[in-house]
């Protein structure tokens, strides 16, 4: 029998053995649509073609710096749990073209990304900015997302293109908003929190949601994933946060304090402004104002003493609880119990 469809089987929606690494549980989740997952990887390579060569260069020297790819697994899960079986071709599994196009849109922000932060690393890699260039990088994230939606389009159906068109323009005013919120030591909780709704969680939640239209799941189905997608994926940004704080650098890939030295106000520092005295106050204001690390030492142990982590870590825990509760509508299988997994997952990672 299959140990890992037994874990996810029974009892529904139960946790993760104790002592279960969130890398094994990542890999349990994954096992249950792992030809699905290589399906994907395969309409990734696909459609990454271009007869103009720096194009493939730039797109596959992100594609294969690693990741997740946890938005395609959401979506090939939510198919799944939503009804998608095998089938003999494409036509017969739309949810692997939706992975793959949501993808795609993922990978284009971070081209984009990268070049607005001026980062120059990128999961322990250097950038495709820092390689390439600026210039070729926007471009080509422009083709990325160009044939995405080309890829959408494939599929036919109007309400796929309503919600990704939706999607990435929110997405779009997300990234305004942040760079908005930069070196803005008065950025609200409320603020920061409209940016990670649209800037991460928005494709999580249209992920969640097109498997289902493609799926064929009724209305009910499909808003009820769509919350899922959404909490998820601000849980998993609330849990970035703290990681950017309190994680390995070697296993991370990035240095602690990314976000401060690009002056991002994110909720711990937020916190930590509400919570400390003069001197905290102060401290934190001047990092964010002037960004860099210098004072990362004095900045952490003032997010410590203020409980920011903690404070950041129980309102993902409760962003992943409310994604668990959406699934509600979904049959008890094996797949949704997968998607669950995946939501404590979302906050119990250590990179």
């Amino acid at each position: 029998m299959n140990t890992v469809r037994t874990a996810l089987e029974a009892p529904p929606l139960a946790a993760p053995a104790a002592g279960t690494g969130t890398a094994v549980a990542l890999e349990q989740i994954r096992a249950l649509v792992r030809s699905d997952l290589e399906a994907v990887d395969e309409a990734i390579r696909t459609g990454l073609h271009s007869s103009v060569p720096l194009v493939g260069q730039v797109a596959e020297h992100i594609i294969a710096g690693g990741g997740k790819r946890l938005r395609p697994l959401l979506v090939v899960l939510t198919g799944r749990a939503c009804g998608i079986s095998d089938g003999a071709g494409a036509a017969a599994r739309p949810h692997i073209q939706a992975a793959a196009f949501i993808e795609f849109i993922h990978t284009a922000t971070l081209l984009h990304d990268d070049v607005v932060d001026m980062s120059a690393l990128r999961r322990g890699r250097d950038t495709a900015n820092e390689v390439f260039g600026n210039q070729a990088t926007v471009l080509v994230g422009d083709f990325v997302y160009s044939r995405a939606f080309q890829m959408m389009a494939a599929v036919r159906s109007q309400r796929v293109i309503e919600i990704m068109a939706e999607a990435t323009n929110v997405i779009a005013e997300g990234e305004v908003l942040q760079l908005m919120n930069a070196r803005d030591p008065d950025t609200s909780e409320q603020r920061y929190l409209a940016v990670i709704h649209r800037k991460t969680a928005q494709l999580f939640q249209a992920g969640a949601e097109v498997a289902a239209v493609v799926a064929g799941a009724p209305p009910a189905v499909q808003q009820a994933v769509a919350r899922y997608g959404k909490h998820l994926g601000t849980a998993y940004q609330l849990i970035d946060d703290v990681l950017d704080y309190r994680s390995d650098p070697e296993t991370r890939g990035k240095n602690l304090g990314e976000d401060l030295a690009e002056g991002k106000p994110t909720l711990p520092l937020i916190h930590a402004l509400r919570m400390g005295d003069a001197r905290i106050t102060s401290l934190i204001r001047t990092a964010i104002e002037s960004g860099g690390r210098e004072q990362l030492g004095a900045i952490l142990a003032a997010i410590e003493s203020t409980g920011g982590l903690q404070y950041t870590a129980r309102l993902a825990q409760a962003e992943a609880d409310l994604a668990i509760a959406a699934l509600a509508a979904l049959p008890e299988t094996p797949f949704r119990n997968g998607l669950a997994a995946l939501a404590r997952f979302a906050v119990e990672r250590q990179h």
